[in-house]
């Protein structure tokens, strides 16, 4: 056994191995440090990418030379193609160059204060504007038994609602109006839209708040159930419209307007509602408004034909149209929000109260199936359309977007009504209530004689212009007084319902306009359901061509054309 013998390392070469082990290690930290600098990084990543790029590119240069040569397998072509959407220079594909310096564009406006997104509610709510921050401090009905209530305190329901809970019923209160018209007498009135799960409410009373005033006013409230039970649906336990009215008493309220109210069980509930009393007053009251119920055409694109049946409305003499909004399509969307821009619109957005469905499609199924219900809620849109504009027309008129109240005699609805109005007052000398246009339709697949398909293209008329192009009508009008649409008086009715005035200022009077004066022209596929069965025998069996619409041709072609052209359409 022996020992294994080491060589001793002169002092000198020990030094140099010292000093070789040093400088290894300053450099290797000097690397470690080059290599996790920002710029450097960039500086190699920019020569890495640059010569990967310029590698790319020589390849799609001879790939593409060689398809130009004809012989294209002689280079490789498996690059992937340039992207065309790179600027010039850009070192990666889809990374521009400056990528380092570029800023996101995102939205940095500054939060709305409270006061702020209160005004910006109170243009979409049925609030009271006494909720703005400058003035939810002002002691309202301090002397009072019941408070002003607090915004937080009230009881909403699908957005555009306030709930009511009683002892033997709910109620849903959507907004409320103030009525002073003379035929209601000599107290005005404060008239709450609303629907409640009862045929006949408990009593409940009517706290009316007026600005500045520290003292609440209380009236007794009275049902007025705007539907007929012979209609279906008539039980608890459904939604039921009314319209409910409080007598605004003078004493108390010493010929102010009141600016908001409540309803309550017992006089000195606190409330859980407030609803905005709506009250406006143009300068000067116009001829026509037209009110539309809520649009359910979630999947179905009726923009183009909506264009032209607005147009036309307006060539008629309608001043602005009211819309609500249940779920519509993008592109009725941007029709509307242009016609809103002009001043010819007014989309409101609307939503089913109580625990009926609002979820989009999921409603419009729902509303299908089940239709009495849905013509209940309807007469939510068409009542709020009407009190909304006691003050600001003449006359408003129902249609659904397929209808069109067609002058024969006259250009307009203005001289139509003009005439209209004297021969009723000759007939029993009376203003009415409403003046009813027969029915007649025109299907889309309505031809004169034995062909029943209409596929001609009337010449000189856009193919996009549906009304315009179909002219063949059935011969038969429906019978008077069924699916007649109305010019209602803003200065009689009390509840309307989409053929007809429900409820009036005294009897609801209507005068039946004579056929060669006006139609309502109904475009369908076929007749409505109830028809349906007679569809062929009463109204397709014999039709006739009635180009009365083309009176207005050249000024709908003009104003259709210009606006789908404009909105994109034809892009």
């Amino acid at each position: 056994m022996g020992w294994t013998k080491f060589r001793i390392i002169p002092a000198r070469a020990f030094k140099k191995i010292l000093y070789g082990i040093f400088i290894w290690t300053c450099l290797c930290y000097a690397v470690f440090r080059i290599t996790n600098h920002k710029g450097a990084v960039t500086y190699l990543t920019a020569r890495v990418n640059r010569g990967l790029l310029q590698n790319v590119q020589s390849m799609q240069a001879l790939a593409a030379a060689g398809a130009v040569g004809g012989n294209a397998n002689e280079f490789p072509t498996t690059s992937p193609p340039a992207n065309q959407d790179n600027p010039s220079g850009s070192r990666t594909p889809g990374i521009p160059q400056n990528f380092l310096d570029l800023e996101p564009q995102v939205d940095n406006s500054p939060a709305l204060n409270e006061k702020q997104l209160l005004t910006l509610l109170a243009n979409h709510s049925n609030l009271p504007l006494a909720y703005w921050s400058a003035n939810k401090n002002r002691p309202i009905g301090s002397k009072s038994c019941v408070k002003f209530p607090s915004l937080y305190e009230l009881d909403f329901n699908n957005i555009y609602w306030q709930r009511l809970q009683t002892s033997n019923g709910t109620y849903y209160l959507y907004a409320a109006y103030y009525d002073n018209r003379w035929r209601a007498g000599s107290v005005p009135i404060v008239r709450i839209l609303g629907m409640v799960d009862r045929i006949k409410p408990i009593p409940t009373i009517c706290q009316l708040w007026f600005d500045k005033k520290k003292t609440v006013a209380f009236s007794q409230a009275t049902y007025t159930y705007a539907w007929y039970s012979k209609w279906g649906n008539y039980k608890d336990g459904i939604l039921q419209p009314f319209v409910i009215s409080c007598k605004v008493p003078p004493k108390e309220s010493g010929g102010q307007v009141p600016t908001s109210v409540s309803l309550v069980e017992s006089r000195c509930d606190k409330p859980t509602t407030n609803l905005r009393i709506l009250n406006e007053r143009p300068k000067k009251k116009e001829d026509f408004a037209v009110c539309v119920k809520g649009l359910d055409f979630l999947h179905e694109d009726l923009s183009v034909r909506l264009v032209e049946w607005l147009e036309l409305l307006n060539i008629l003499g309608a001043k602005k149209v009211f819309l609500y909004e249940l779920e519509i399509h993008p592109n009725i969307s941007k029709v509307l929000n242009h016609y809103q821009k002009e001043g010819l619109v007014q989309l409101t957005p609307l939503t089913l109260p109580g625990n009926q469905p609002n979820l989009p499609g999921f409603r419009h199924l729902y509303l299908k199936s089940k239709l009495t219900h849905k013509r209940q809620n309807e007469l939510i849109p068409y009542n709020d359309c009407l009190y909304r504009n006691l003050y600001s027309y003449e006359y408003v008129v129902l249609l659904d977007i397929d209808e069109i109240i067609m002058p024969v005699k006259y250009d307009s609805w203005s001289g139509l009504m003009k005439e209209v109005v004297q021969q009723a007052l000759k007939e029993k000398n009376y203003t009415r209530a409403s003046y009813n246009v027969r029915n007649v339709y025109f299907l889309d697949d309505l031809q004169d004689g034995d062909d029943l398909h209409h596929e001609a293209h009337e010449q000189g008329i856009p193919r996009y212009l549906h009304m315009f192009q179909h002219v063949y009508r059935s011969k038969n009008f429906t019978k008077p007084g069924s699916y007649v649409k109305c010019f209602h008086n803003t200065e009689r009715v009390v509840s309307l319902h989409n053929h007809f005035p429900l409820n009036c200022l005294g009897t609801c009077t209507t005068f039946s306009i004579n056929t060669s004066l006006a139609q309502l022209q109904h475009y369908r596929k076929d007749c409505v359901g109830s028809l349906k069965n007679s569809c062929k025998t009463d109204f397709r069996l014999y039709t006739l061509k009635d180009t009365t619409i083309w009176r207005y041709k050249d000024e709908a072609i003009k104003r259709t054309t210009r606006t789908l052209s404009k909105l994109g359409f034809f892009s």
